[in-house]
C-alpha cells in the first residue's frame, strides 16, 4: 500500500541565540528521521518535550524544510515542487490541528468565515456550496448551527478546537497532524475531543499522526508509536506491545511513569545529565540517563534492529528483553 506521507533521512538544524559572536551554536532538532504512514494508520509520537515531536509534525505537512533529507506526499518528493504547486498540494493534501485553539484561530473571524477561510482559498466549489461546506463541518464536529456568526472568544475551550478540527478536515485531506490537541483543555472536555477523533477517523479513512505527551491516551488511539529522544525516532512499535514488549530502555521509562490501576508498573527513575540539543553527546544520546550503558553507547549510534513482531524496531546496543519486566541495572548483551 501506498504510504500517504514518508519522510527520510530528515534533519532539521536551527541556529540558537547562545555561542560567540560570529558563531551561534546549532540546535540538531531533527535528526535522521525515518517515517511511513500508510492511508487510515493512526500514527502516535511520544518523547519528552523538546525531543522533536513538533518539528516532525511540521516537517509532515510542510511547514518546516529539513536541511537534508526528503518529505514525499503521494510519492512526491514536497521540496522539488514549485512552490505553487508544493502550496496547493499540502493545503488540500493535509490539515494539522494546533495546541492551543485560542492562538490558532482569528479571533476577529467568525466560526463561519473560520471555516470558509480554506474553500476560498483553494477556490471550491461555488458560493453558495462553500456555505454548504460550512454547515456540513459544523455538524460533523458537533457544533450547534448557531454557533456560526460567533467569535472564538466567545466560544469555550472545546468548541474553539471543534472549530479548528473542523476546518483542518475542510479540503477532505488524506493527512491531519494532531499536535497535542488535547493539552489546553480541561480534563472534563479532553475525553470529548479524543472520541471525536477517534470517531472521524474511523468515518472519514484519514490517516493521522497524533503527538502527545500523554502517553496512555497515545496508545489508545494509534496503530502504532513513536518514540523521539532528542531530535530521534528511537523505536517504533505496535500499539498493543508498546508497554509490554518496548525494547528500548527509554520507551520502558517513559511508558512506567505513567500510574495504572488495573495493571501498575513500578516506575523506572532517570539519572544523570540530560543532554542539550545544541550539544548532544557522542554515540546513543540516550547514554547519559540510561541505567544499561556502557562505552559502546558512547562510541557509536545503533542501528535499527527488528524485533520479534513486524513494525516493531529499535536502536538500542543493549535492548529490554520483549515481556519482561526491567529489573536488572546492568547491561545485557543484544
Amino acid at each position: 500500500m501506498s504510504a500517504v506521507v514518508e519522510v527520510r533521512e530528515a534533519h532539521v538544524v536551527h541556529r540558537a541565540r547562545s555561542g560567540g559572536l560570529f558563531r551561534r551554536d546549532r540546535v540538531y532538532a531533527l535528526t535522521g528521521a525515518d517515517l511511513r504512514v500508510a492511508p487510515g494508520e493512526t500514527v502516535g509520537v511520544v518523547g519528552e518535550s523538546g525531543c522533536g515531536k513538533s518539528t516532525l509534525a511540521k516537517v509532515l505537512v510542510g511547514i518546516e524544510r529539513p536541511v537534508s533529507g526528503t518529505v514525499a506526499f503521494r510519492g512526491r518528493d514536497l521540496w522539488a515542487m514549485p512552490a505553487a504547486e508544493r502550496r496547493a498540494t499540502v493545503g488540500a493534501g493535509t490539515g494539522m490541528i494546533f495546541q492551543d485553539p485560542s492562538t490558532a484561530l482569528n479571533r476577529r473571524l467568525t466560526v463561519r468565515r473560520i471555516l470558509r477561510d480554506p474553500l476560498d482559498v483553494h477556490r471550491r466549489g461555488t458560493r453558495a456550496g462553500r456555505e454548504e461546506r460550512v454547515r456540513e463541518l459544523m455538524a460533523l464536529v458537533g457544533l450547534p448551527r448557531a454557533l456560526a456568526d460567533a467569535l472564538p472568544g466567545q466560544l469555550s475551550g472545546g468548541q474553539r478546537q471543534r472549530v479548528a478540527i473542523a476546518r483542518a478536515l475542510a479540503l477532505d485531506p488524506d493527512l491531519v497532524v494532531a499536535d497535542e490537541p488535547t493539552s489546553a483543555l480541561d480534563v472534563s472536555v479532553r475525553a470529548q475531543i479524543l472520541n471525536l477523533l477517534l470517531d472521524l477517523k474511523e468515518r472519514l479513512g484519514l490517516a493521522l499522526v497524533f503527538v502527545s505527551h500523554d502517553i496512555q491516551t497515545v496508545r489508545r488511539m494509534s496503530d502504532r508509536v513513536i518514540t523521539m529522544y532528542l531530535g530521534r525516532i528511537v523505536e517504533e512499535t505496535p500499539a498493543d506491545r508498546v508497554t509490554g514488549a518496548a525494547r528500548h530502555p527509554y520507551t520502558r521509562a517513559l511508558f512506567s511513569a505513567t500510574p495504572g490501576l488495573l495493571d501498575p508498573v513500578e516506575p523506572i527513575p532517570l539519572t544523570g545529565p540530560v543532554p542539550s540539543a545544541a550539544r548532544p553527546p557522542s554515540g546513543c544520546p540516550f547514554r547519559t540517563r540510561c541505567w544499561r550503558a556502557d562505552g559502546v553507547c558512547a562510541a557509536s549510534m545503533p542501528d535499527f534492529s527488528a524485533a520479534s513482531r513486524p513494525g516493531h524496531r529499535y536502536r538500542c546496543h543493549h535492548p529490554v528483553q520483549e515481556d519482561q519486566p526491567v529489573r536488572d541495572p546492568a547491561p545485557q548483551e543484544p
